[in-house]
């Protein structure tokens, strides 16, 4: 249902809204499976279920929104080269792409990747108590926390010559989160070079920690809560900023615990 609203939401262009959708889903998410642990119930459907509302909420969701990213992308790009007439001039003749923006379809690849990393978890024996591969909501999470980090910097999608002057006030007041998120909204290709990266993080051989509380006893669940703690301190000081923070940080952590685990053995 979250997704489902949140694809109402992405047509709408309210994707602030779609992102909160997204994040309501990712609490579903996680107490569905700790519900279900602590009743003691499970079975080829629930898995099969919660697979397939995955695959909308954080399959199909984050693939629209980096669509309309992209798309915004390319015509903030369009819209600063006519505005100085220079790129898009041919033999005196303004060239006019914008209905020729192909591009943004690259973003329906983080689907793509979706449906195939949820295919895998649920046929891949190795994947009962640890993910190999980036999970799909933590997946949904970079590209809803790229949109959150908008809102906060007051960026508004639908008002491009704001867009256009807020970049200017970010480089002269020296703000490296609002000219790194201007460098990206100015690159359609790094855009898409993001869904790729993100889309191959989906099915990489990666062996990468699951969220899942067995019980709360500390010996067993160290680096979770060292994670869930460093999450919050993430989220405190940088608000949204926090939310790509956090998965450079679980990815880091894993790679961490491998190492250890396999001096350990």
């Amino acid at each position: 249902m979250c997704g489902c609203l949140a694809i109402v939401k992405v047509n709408e262009g309210n994707l602030t809204w779609a992102c909160y959708l997204v994040g309501i889903a990712l609490v579903l998410d996680f107490f569905d499976g700790f519900v279900a642990r602590l009743l003691k119930v499970s079975s080829p459907i629930g898995k099969d279920l919660d697979s397939l509302a995955d695959m909308i909420t954080f399959g199909v969701v984050p693939a629209m929104i980096m669509f309309k990213l992209i798309d915004f992308s390319y015509t903030l790009s369009l819209q600063k080269s006519l505005n100085n007439r220079e790129a898009f001039t041919l033999a005196g003749v303004v060239i006019d792409f914008r209905n020729d923006n192909f591009i943004k379809y690259f973003a329906f690849i983080i689907a793509v990747f979706s449906a195939i990393r949820l295919a895998k978890f649920n046929n891949d024996t190795r994947q009962t108590d640890s993910f190999i591969g980036l999970a799909t909501p933590a997946n949904s999470m970079i590209v809803c926390g790229f949109c959150l980090v908008l809102k906060q910097l007051d960026l508004n999608l639908f008002d491009i010559e704001s867009v256009i002057e807020n970049e200017q006030l970010f480089a002269d007041n020296g703000n490296i989160t609002g000219m790194v998120v201007m460098y990206l909204l100015n690159s359609p290709i790094a855009l898409c070079l993001i869904s790729i990266g993100l889309s191959l993080l989906l099915v990489v051989e990666l062996p990468l920690f699951a969220l899942k509380f067995k019980n709360f006893r500390w010996t067993d669940n160290k680096l979770r809560y060292i994670f869930l703690g460093i999450c919050l301190i993430l989220m405190v000081s940088f608000k949204f900023v926090g939310i790509p923070l956090i998965i450079f940080l679980y990815i880091l952590l894993s790679i961490v615990d491998n190492i250890f685990l396999k001096k350990k053995v």
